[in-house]
């Protein structure tokens, strides 16, 4: 008896996957998109310690001592991060907006220019871009120091002169170079007035980009496919093909069985892989305590698995059901803290929300990920969601018909 009941659970599960799988595009939703979301929301590849300063193209045509300090000034900047090219490959990137901001410093872009009345910068702006604004705005703080520099040079140059004069007036411009590059020196050697101190506080918000893209992706891109349950249980009602199958020798309890038991094991399938993802390619420590990844994850997954039965004994249709489970999956997901740390809430929304499974699966994952948990640390989570998975089973069990 159990052998034949186990062949008809295998029996369904096959099914079930084929009919999930018969669309290419359902690879999108079960691999692709995860994986493209996770990569984004985690900015990337990069660390922590990457430099994160808007990009501010430069084409210096005048390749001059001032130039020289004003692109100085530009990289000490913790705003933009100077990036110097030709002038045609410059325009070329700015025309594709791959850089909010592009700065042209002409040929005449020097000391004697300067000295002369004034010099002129061409800055070329992406339209309504607050990066361009801000770009714009560190490129005034470094023209200011130069200019700082230039005027205490000049008045150097000035003084000299006036003591004894220049034998020509290229030994007046070699010295006012040299007085600019002096003034450039004092000052960045210049002791600082203002001593700034951290409290050593820790931050109650702890956050890591790529482990929290890559736990709430997974979570959000698991969650809703199994609570879409709910439009199999809708789809084989209208079609008469559920009510065919239990005047067989199945009983219900085989078929919930083998349903809920089939897309369980894909959703751990596509939980596998995107941990594996998280792993090689963004250098995530998942595989650091297994353990306590199963004891997250697979009472997460028979939670969601519930309540898309559950749901499934609602609704009558399977547009309904394919409706309401992307909606479903998206709240619980975004309220969950999936999509953003949940510490950002109000207190009494980050109360609230204790309802959802997608809540503690999340808090399950930052524990492991973020706070150096093990499986005893998570074994509140795991315990809460599989308390989930069987107060929905009983309901959905229930509540289930065939018609």
């Amino acid at each position: 008896m159990e052998l034949r009941m186990l062949k008809k659970v295998l029996a369904i599960i096959r099914k079930d996957t084929l009919l999930r799988f018969s669309s290419k595009a359902e690879l999108l939703y079960f691999l692709v998109l995860p994986l493209f979301f996770t990569f984004l929301l985690a900015g990337g590849t990069q660390s922590g310690e990457g430099d994160n300063r808007i990009r501010l193209l430069i084409a210096d045509q005048a390749g001059s001592p001032l130039s020289a300090q004003l692109i100085a000034a530009l990289e000490a900047s913790q705003t933009v991060r100077p990036d110097l090219l030709p002038l045609e490959q410059a325009k070329a990137e700015f025309d594709e907006r791959r850089a909010s901001t592009l700065l042209v410093i002409p040929p005449d872009f020097d000391l004697v220019r300067a000295q002369a009345g004034g010099v002129d910068l061409l800055l070329y702006q992406q339209p309504n871009n607050l990066n361009s604004l801000a770009a714009e705005q560190a490129l005034l703080a470094a023209i200011n120091q130069a200019a700082a520099a230039l005027q205490t040079a000049q008045m150097a140059t000035a003084e000299a002169e006036s003591i004894q004069a220049f034998e020509s007036e290229a030994a007046r411009r070699l010295y006012s170079q040299d007085s600019l590059l002096a003034a450039q020196r004092l000052r960045d050697t210049a002791p600082e007035r203002l001593v700034v101190e951290r409290a050593s506080t820790a931050d109650s918000v702890e956050y890591d980009p790529a482990a929290s893209s890559s736990a709430g992706q997974m979570i959000t891109w698991v969650f809703i496919p199994l609570v879409g349950i709910s439009a199999m249980f809708a789809y084989e009602r209208q079609r008469g093909t559920l009510r065919r199958l239990l005047t067989t020798p199945t009983a219900r309890a085989t078929y919930l069985l083998g349903t809920i038991t089939g897309q369980v094991l894909m959703a751990l399938l596509q939980m596998a892989l995107l941990l594996v993802f998280g792993i090689f390619v963004m250098k995530l420590n998942w595989g650091r305590e297994p353990l306590g990844l199963a004891l997250v994850l697979v009472p997460f997954a028979l939670a969601a698995a519930a309540l898309g039965t559950t749901l499934g004994t609602f609704i009558k249709s399977e547009g309904q059901a394919n409706g309401l489970s992307i909606m479903i999956g998206m709240v619980f997901a975004l309220l969950g803290g999936c999509w953003y740390p949940i510490e950002l809430f109000p207190e009494f929304v980050r109360s609230a929300v204790k309802v959802l499974p997608t809540t503690w699966a999340m808090q399950g994952m930052l524990d492991l990920a973020l706070r150096g948990g093990g499986p005893a640390e998570v074994l509140l989570e795991g315990g809460v969601l599989l308390g989930f998975a069987l107060l929905f089973f009983a309901i959905g069990v229930w509540r289930f018909r065939y018609e």
